[in-house]
This record gives C-alpha cells, sequence and structure tokens, in this order.
C-alpha cells in the first residue's frame, strides 16, 4: 500500500518542486545603463543637478549633447580623452560646439567678430553648470563684472562722477553692445553712435530747423560714452570744449565779441547763452539761443 502510494504522489512532488523553481529563473537582472545623464550622475552628481535647472536641461540630448557620446568613457571606467572636455578644448572649437544650436538670433554674428578674433569662448562667459540658483543667460559673473573683468579702461571711465548707470543697475553693457557681435562697429545694437544714442535720449534726434553740425555726426565728438569727470559726460570742460572748434570766438576774430579776455569766453559755459546746442527749431535759433 505505502509503495503504491507513494507511486501516485511521485508526479504532484515534481509539479510542486516546478511551481517553486518557476518565479525565481523569471527574474531577470536588468542592465546598467552604459549613457547619457542616467550614468553620468553616478560620478558627476554636482553637475547633473546643476545642469537640470538650466534651459539645456530640455534638449533630448542631455549632457552627450556637447560633451559627446559617453559610451566609450564609461568603458573606460572615466579618465580624460574619452569625452569633449571644454576646458581642455581651443576658443574656436569650444564655441563651434555651442554654435551648432546658437547660430541666430542674437548670435548670428558671432563668426568674425571682435570678441571671436580675440580668442574668447562662450565658456569664458557662460556656465552651462552654474551652481545655485540659474542666472539670466547662464553668466558666469553679474554682467557688469564680467565685462569690465577685461575691459579695465571701461571700468575706470564708468568710475567716474560722471557715468553711465551701470553701477546703480538702470542699465547694463549689452543696453548699447551685442557680446557676441553686430555688423556694426564697436558691436552696437544700432547702425551707429547716434542711433544707439537716440534710442534712450529721443529729445536729441530731431529732426531740427538749425542743426549743429558735429551733433549730426557723432555724439562722441562731444561726449564720452562710459563716464568723465565733466558734467553731462563731456569729455572737455566747457568753454575749452567747444573753443576746440569755435576758435575765431576765443581769439575775437570773425569780428566777434568773444575775444580772449572776454567775461564770456573764460571760466563760463557757453551754454549759458546757447542752451540749444544740440538744435534748434525757432526760426532765429541759428546761433541755438532760443
Amino acid at each position: 500500500m505505502g509503495k503504491k502510494l507513494s507511486l501516485l504522489l511521485a508526479p504532484l512532488t515534481g509539479l510542486v518542486l516546478l511551481v517553486g523553481v518557476a518565479p525565481v529563473s523569471a527574474a531577470q537582472p536588468q542592465a546598467a545603463p552604459q549613457s547619457g545623464a542616467a550614468v553620468c550622475v553616478d560620478c558627476h552628481t554636482d553637475t547633473v543637478n546643476a545642469f537640470k535647472g538650466t534651459p539645456h536641461a530640455e534638449s533630448a540630448k542631455g549632457c552627450e549633447g556637447c560633451h559627446g557620446d559617453s559610451k566609450a568613457h564609461v568603458a573606460a571606467g572615466g579618465g580624460k580623452g574619452t569625452m569633449r572636455n571644454f576646458k581642455a578644448l581651443s576658443a574656436a572649437d569650444a564655441s563651434a560646439v555651442c554654435l551648432t544650436c546658437h547660430d541666430k538670433g542674437a548670435q548670428k554674428h558671432w563668426a568674425g567678430s571682435m570678441h571671436d578674433g580675440r580668442n574668447v569662448s562662450c565658456i569664458t562667459c557662460h556656465d552651462p553648470h552654474p551652481q545655485g540658483s540659474v542666472p539670466k543667460a547662464l553668466l558666469a559673473k553679474p554682467q557688469f563684472e564680467l565685462c569690465t573683468g577685461c575691459h579695465l579702461q571701461k571700468k575706470a571711465a564708468l568710475m567716474r562722477s560722471s557715468h553711465m548707470p551701470l553701477r546703480e543697475g538702470k542699465m547694463t553693457c549689452t543696453s548699447c553692445h551685442n557680446p557676441h557681435g553686430t555688423p556694426y562697429p564697436r558691436m552696437l545694437l544700432q547702425v551707429s553712435v547716434n542711433q544707439n544714442c537716440y534710442s534712450c535720449h529721443a529729445e536729441k534726434r530731431g529732426p531740427f530747423l538749425w542743426e549743429h553740425a558735429p551733433v549730426r555726426e557723432n555724439c562722441m565728438n562731444c561726449h564720452d560714452a562710459h563716464g568723465t569727470i565733466n558734467d553731462f559726460l563731456l569729455k572737455v570742460k566747457q568753454p575749452i570744449l567747444c573753443i576746440q572748434c569755435h576758435n575765431g570766438f576765443a581769439s575775437g576774430g570773425m569780428g566777434n565779441a568773444h575775444a580772449s579776455r572776454d567775461r564770456y569766453a573764460l571760466n563760463q559755459s557757453c551754454m549759458n547763452c546757447h542752451p540749444m546746442i544740440h538744435g534748434s527749431m525757432h526760426p532765429r535759433g541759428n546761433t541755438f539761443k532760443r
């Protein structure tokens, strides 16, 4: 009887063993990722986390969009030379990577611009992995500090008593210039100095019935755009500024009353009598007195 019972239970025992083994054999280990931000975060945690908050994080290419395929880097266990390292690239090569996307709009004139010609690269001014809050345009430093770090003469001018209000934060360098280049002189936003100035000082544009020739030609004939020690950003104190062109007045020439010792020509402003120096709309304003 016992032998017959054993023979009947044997198939059931095998079935139980198969049922118990099946779930174990079905569980397959998942392969570790070989590329993309998911593998970068294992070693570059801070950099990847900083990158997540930037506009670049919206790109489907992720880290590899700029640094190249990471498969060789992962296979080698890390190390230099297996991915694109921007700090090791030349300025032209580093900027070329950025220009694969940023070749339109305000960046379209970068090639051949003043900064490009002086081996300035995109990462000189921009940080794609900012620590902390994400700054506008991913700037590595505040704009005023960034620009004046190279342009020391302009920084000195902006520290003078009469200056453009950059220190006060009312305007920035990019209010007048495009650091990525323009087809105009000095990377100006407008076609000329005057057009740049008129974008804020519209009342100086005119049209005037009587125009002052040096004003129409270039505002910087009389003003320094960044800063001076004279009022109204004037290059030279009055009346010396005016006398540089109107020297006949200082010498008493042309039958004029402004002789060299006349009180009107010494230590006084020509604008005491000629206030409409940028131009006049008055029928009798040819001397800019009204």
